[in-house]
């Protein structure tokens, strides 16, 4: 992960509109980096997720669509720390929803399914923030272009579960493709420049910038697979700026203290004594929803 706030470059393709809207979302998500975001089903667990150090939290209900307005400010009324809540992709209705019901992040996400199988919202315009998953540097690019300021590098589309064990590979080949991708760009020359705007179809400004920064602009989240504080502090030192994490993090037998190991390995990334403590002492947990048994094995 790079050290301080991800830099926000005022051209014509990250500033859109004279208030530069985009500047102000990316100000809004700086808060979020460097730390741990999980996922929560209703009060109890955000109250958790809140008192074990998590930055934010995104409410899942298990629906294949939006959470009820009532689910959500529940929640945002049980926390201060900022709320993320799901629509469809493409349904920018429930997206105006949830902006008028005021939570501070909206995922478009496959995870609740597709409304329009040709369009992603056009995140540009809403003041709210949005995320949006990616499989490889291509469709990053895509999203970031149509507003997104927040970008998951996630495993399996159809859910994001912490106990299947095949996902964090998944996640770890998408962080090192995306991170790899972007070293390449910032090695090119100006021609190569021109050749890789027009091969990904994404305008030469933003390949031209992420070229100079080195980075994408926006916020780079791993999500998948993601369990233990050493499977944490191996995206944040692979380069993500923080990490997701399920809401079968809420199986163990202590959440809470599952969770705090977690937010102090994103904190100590580089530091082994640190993730030595906090890997101790973390018991043995089983995911019923596979059936199987998934083990942290002190």
């Amino acid at each position: 992960m790079a050290d301080g706030f991800v830099p926000v470059h005022n051209s014509r393709t990250m500033v859109y509109g004279n208030n530069n809207q985009f500047t102000i979302r990316m100000e809004l998500v700086q808060k979020l980096q460097g730390g741990v975001i999980i996922e929560v089903s209703d009060a109890e667990e955000a109250k958790i997720a809140e008192e074990a150090g998590a930055c934010s939290i995104v409410v899942h209900h298990g629906t294949p669509r939006m959470p009820t307005p009532d689910l959500i400010k529940e929640i945002k009324q049980s926390v201060s720390i900022p709320v993320m809540a799901r629509v469809r992709v493409g349904h920018f209705v429930e997206a105006q929803i949830l902006e008028a019901i005021g939570v501070d992040y909206v995922d478009e996400s496959e995870l609740l399914g597709i409304a329009d199988n040709d369009n992603y919202i056009n995140k540009r315009n809403f003041c709210v923030p949005f995320a949006c998953g990616c499989k490889h540097l291509e469709e990053a690019f895509m999203r970031v272009t149509e507003g997104a300021t927040i970008i998951w590098m996630q495993g399996s589309r159809s859910r994001w579960s912490s106990s299947r064990p095949d996902s964090i590979v998944e996640t770890v080949q998408i962080v090192r493709s995306v991170m790899m991708e972007v070293r390449n760009l910032t090695n090119a020359d100006e021609d190569e420049v021109f050749t890789f705007a027009k091969k990904m179809a994404v305008p030469y400004d933003l390949v031209a910038q992420i070229r100079q920064i080195g980075r994408l602009p926006v916020l780079l989240f791993a999500a998948g697979g993601i369990w233990t504080p050493a499977d944490a502090a191996l995206m944040m030192q692979l380069g993500c700026d923080g990490v997701y994490i399920g809401s079968e993090i809420f199986s163990c037998v202590d959440p809470y203290k599952q969770v705090q190991a977690i937010v102090q390995a994103v904190k100590h990334y580089n530091d082994p004594h640190v993730l030595a403590e906090s890997s101790s002492g973390l018991e043995d947990t089983e995911s019923e929803d596979d059936g199987g048994f998934i083990a942290y094995l002190v």
